[in-house]
C-alpha cells in the first residue's frame, strides 16, 4: 500500500510543497533585500550627498531617521489592520512598487527639502513590506520551523545592507551618487509586478492549534481594540520596547559607519564597496542566521531564550563596538566592527518569532506593525538622530573626532537594552508559570 501511494500522485506534494515554501521565502527575503538596501542608500552615500546638498550631521540623521520613520511607522499600523483583512501577497507587491518608485524620485532631488519628501514616500511603501511577510511566513511554515525561517527572511537587511554598499558605492565612484537610487527603484518595479505573479496567499493559521473556522474567518477585533489589546498585554509591550532599544544602537551606528569610516578612518568609496560591504553582509547575515538556528534549537524547551539570547549578545558586542570608535586605522575599525555586526542583531529573528508565534493568526500582520512600530520609531526614528546631533555638538571640541565622540554616547544604550531584554526574558518565565493573560495573545 506504501509503495502504491509513493507510485501514486499524492506523495510528491510533500517535497513539491517544501519548494513551494522555498520560492515563497526567497522571494520574501529578496523584497526585504531591495526594501533594505533602498532604505539604506542615503546612508550609505552619506558623503557623496552630504558634499553635493550641502546638509550637516544632524539633517543626515533627521532624513534617515526622524523624517522616514514618522511616516513608516505609523502608516504600518493601517496597512498592517487591512492586510489582515485582505490579501497579504497584493499589500505586500503594492507596497514594493510604492518604495521603488519613491526611492527612483530620491535620485532626482535637487536640494534637501525634495530629498526629504521623497524619502518620506520611501517611509510610506515601505510600511506595507514587512508586517504582511512576516504573517505570510508564520503561515507558510510550521511552528518548529519558523525561528529558522525568519532566521533567513531577516537576512534581508546584512544582504541589503551589503549589496547597498557594494553595489551603490561601485556606481557612485563610477558615475555619480544619484545613479544607484534611479537602478534600484527600476529593480523593485519589476519585482513588485513579479511578487504579485508568484507568491501564494496561505491559509491563515493553517499550523497553529486552533479551530479552522477561527483561523479562517476575520478577525472580531476593531482597529482600536486590536491596538489596546497588544499594547495592553505587558509581555509584548516589553519585547517592543526591549527591540526598540536593540534598534536605536543599530541604526545609529550603521546609518553613520560609512561617514565615519571614511571621515574619521580614511577609507574611501572603493574601499567602502568591497570591504565594508564583506565586514556587513557577512557580519549581521552569519549573526541573524545564527540566532534563528539558536532560537528553534532553545526556545522550544525554555521560551525566555527568545529574550536572553539578545540580552546576552549586546553584552558580548559592547567592548568590540567601543573598540571600534577608538581605533586609529580603518582596518582594525573594519575588524572589530565585525562582531557587533555579527551580534547586534540577535533580538530581531528572536522577538518577531516570538510576538508572531504568540498572537492569534488573524492579528499576525498587526501585531507585527505594531511591534515595528515601537521598534523603528525608537530605533530608526530615534538612533540616527540622536547620533547626528551628537556629532553636531561634539564639533566644537573634538572637530573631525566628533563622530566618535557620538558613538561614544551611544554605547550606554547596550547596557539600556540588555536589561530591558532580561526584564522580557523574567516576564517570559511569568507567563508560562502564571495564569493566562487575555489580550490579544488568545492564549500564553
Amino acid at each position: 500500500m506504501d509503495s502504491m501511494q509513493h507510485r501514486g500522485g499524492a506523495a510528491p506534494t510533500v517535497p513539491r510543497e517544501a519548494g513551494n515554501r522555498g520560492l515563497a521565502l526567497g522571494m520574501l527575503c529578496f523584497v526585504y533585500v531591495l526594501n533594505f538596501l533602498d532604505r539604506q542608500l542615503v546612508s550609505i552615500l552619506a558623503k557623496p550627498i552630504q558634499d553635493s546638498l550641502q546638509i550637516s550631521d544632524s539633517q543626515l540623521g533627521r532624513i534617515t531617521g526622524f523624517y522616514f520613520a514618522l511616516f513608516y511607522c505609523f502608516i504600518a499600523i493601517p496597512v498592517g489592520w487591512l492586510a489582515d483583512r485582505t490579501n497579504r501577497v497584493k499589500v505586500l507587491s503594492i507596497a514594493c512598487g510604492l518604495w521603488s518608485a519613491a526611492t527612483a524620485a530620491c535620485g532626482m532631488a535637487a536640494n534637501y527639502g525634495q530629498l526629504v519628501v521623497a524619502r518620506m514616500a520611501v517611509g510610506v511603501g515601505e510600511a506595507g513590506g514587512v508586517p504582511p511577510s512576516y504573517a505570510i511566513i508564520s503561515d507558510t511554515y510550521p511552528r518548529e520551523q519558523r525561528g529558522t525561517a525568519m532566521g533567513i527572511f531577516n537576512l534581508g537587511p546584512p544582504l541589503g545592507s551589503a549589496l547597498g554598499v557594494a553595489f551603490g558605492a561601485s556606481l557612485a565612484a563610477a558615475y555619480d551618487w544619484r545613479i544607484p537610487f534611479y537602478v534600484v527603484g527600476a529593480i523593485g518595479v519589476l519585482t513588485a509586478i513579479i511578487v504579485y505573479l508568484v507568491i501564494p496567499e496561505p491559509e491563515r493559521g493553517r499550523f497553529d492549534p486552533v479551530p479552522a473556522p477561527t483561523a479562517t474567518a476575520a478577525p472580531a477585533q476593531s482597529f482600536g481594540s486590536a491596538i489596546r489589546a497588544f499594547f495592553g498585554n505587558r509581555v509584548l509591550a516589553v519585547a517592543a520596547l526591549a527591540s526598540g532599544a536593540a534598534n536605536f544602537i543599530t541604526y545609529g551606528l550603521s546609518n553613520f559607519a560609512t561617514l565615519f569610516l571614511m571621515r574619521e578612518k580614511g577609507m574611501t568609496l572603493e574601499d567602502v564597496a568591497i570591504w565594508y560591504a564583506l565586514a556587513v553582509g557577512f557580519g549581521m547575515g552569519a549573526g541573524i542566521f545564527v540566532a534563528g538556528r539558536l532560537i528553534d534549537r532553545f526556545a522550544v524547551k525554555n521560551k525566555a531564550a527568545y529574550a536572553s539570547i539578545p540580552a546576552l549578545s549586546l553584552l558580548l558586542a559592547l567592548p568590540f563596538f567601543l573598540g571600534f570608535a577608538a581605533a586609529d586605522r580603518w582596518e582594525t575599525a573594519l575588524a572589530l566592527l565585525f562582531v557587533p555586526l555579527f551580534l547586534n542583531s540577535f533580538f530581531l529573528p528572536a522577538t518577531v518569532t516570538f510576538v508572531q508565534g504568540e498572537v492569534d493568526p488573524g492579528a499576525r500582520v498587526i501585531s507585527g506593525a505594531l511591534l515595528l512600530l515601537v521598534m523603528n520609531l525608537i530605533g530608526l526614528g530615534l538612533g540616527p538622530t540622536f547620533v547626528g546631533m551628537a556629532s553636531d555638538y561634539f564639533r566644537a571640541d573634538h572637530g573631525e573626532h566628533a563622530l566618535r565622540m557620538a558613538y561614544y554616547a551611544l554605547a550606554p544604550m547596550y547596557l539600556v537594552a540588555a536589561l530591558l531584554f532580561v526584564w522580557l526574558a523574567r516576564l517570559i518565565r511569568k507567563s508560562e508559570t502564571g495564569p493566562a493573560d487575555t489580550s490579544i495573545l488568545g492564549r500564553q
